[in-house]
């Protein structure tokens, strides 16, 4: 089972172009179902002798296991897609997750700022220093675009078009997209760049966004270290993380009458579906409005 797991993440990798974060994803899934597998009869079974009741035993320790749902739908949405791949490889005939009914999502209303929160949340950092100037620049622009703090710490210098005011980004599967940069976000972003060359390092990078030390930012936990260290000091008592800005961004983008294909495709979602959420959070609060201010409400 291991080698055709490791030839499942190889495919993802080199033939679907998966990121590095989803490609881990599907290995910790996979390991983990491995591992479970492992532990219940004392040694690990063939492919072949996996079955429908196998998967099952394992959704219902997951569920023992008090695990999130989300966590539970991903973990069986990875395992389809593994037994999907060995029976077009021809290593199944049967694939032992056709018949599986999958468990009904719940799907959680993003959190979003409101409008007083978010101007607390960018006039946080200290733009005195070239740090606060990036950190500035960061939260500008993931509000300005909606962009994922993933393809935010991928950008390159040449992926800025600033007579355009236009930014490059490689979404899920490596698809570009170009996104409009607002007037105050691009101010917010020359500000930076002007004094960029001050978080030296040794070795020249063309990323946009660079560490205290001169290099790529590494990952996203950094960023998300810095918004929430910047939503306390701003008095935000809400959770605020890089994901929320984006769903901010999405939420007052339709709350001003943005057509919904529109933000679809600004924010990257193959799926139509994915982006109705937002549509949820603008009609509850469509309805606060209308409870609080019509008189017959």
């Amino acid at each position: 089972m291991e080698n055709q797991i490791n030839q499942f993440i190889a495919y993802l990798e080199v033939e679907r172009n998966y990121s590095r974060h989803t490609v881990a994803g599907y290995r910790r899934d996979l390991l983990d179902f491995r591992s479970f597998l492992l532990n219940r009869g004392g040694s690990l079974p063939s492919i072949g002798e996996i079955d429908r009741l196998m998967i099952r035993s394992y959704l219902a320790n997951l569920q023992e296991r008090q695990l999130a749902r989300s966590t539970v739908l991903r973990r069986l949405s990875s395992i389809r897609s593994f037994f999907r791949y060995l029976c077009r490889r021809g290593h199944l005939e049967v694939d032992p997750t056709a018949a599986l009914a999958t468990p009904k999502a719940q799907r959680k209303l993003p959190e979003f700022l409101e409008m007083s929160e978010v101007n607390a949340l960018l006039a946080a950092p200290d733009t005195r220093t070239v740090i606060g100037l990036r950190d500035r620049a960061i939260l500008e622009l993931l509000y300005s675009t909606g962009m994922r703090v993933s393809e935010l710490l991928a950008l390159d210098r040449a992926d800025l078009d600033r007579p355009r005011a236009l930014v490059k980004v490689r979404g899920k599967g490596k698809k570009e997209r170009l996104l409009p940069v607002g007037g105050v976000a691009m101010l917010a972003l020359d500000s930076y760049l002007a004094r960029r060359h001050e978080l030296g390092g040794e070795k020249p990078t063309q990323a946009v966004f660079l560490s205290q030390r001169g290099g790529r930012i590494p990952d996203a936990k950094s960023v998300r270290r810095w918004i929430e260290k910047y939503a306390k000091n701003a008095g935000i008592r809400k959770k605020t993380t890089p994901h929320t800005l984006r769903h901010t961004f999405a939420t007052h983008m339709l709350n001003a009458g943005a057509d919904l294909r529109s933000v679809q495709e600004l924010l990257g979602h193959v799926s139509l579906s994915t982006t109705q959420i937002y549509t949820h959070v603008t009609a509850d609060r469509l309805k606060r409005v209308y409870e609080k201010a019509h008189p017959r409400a």
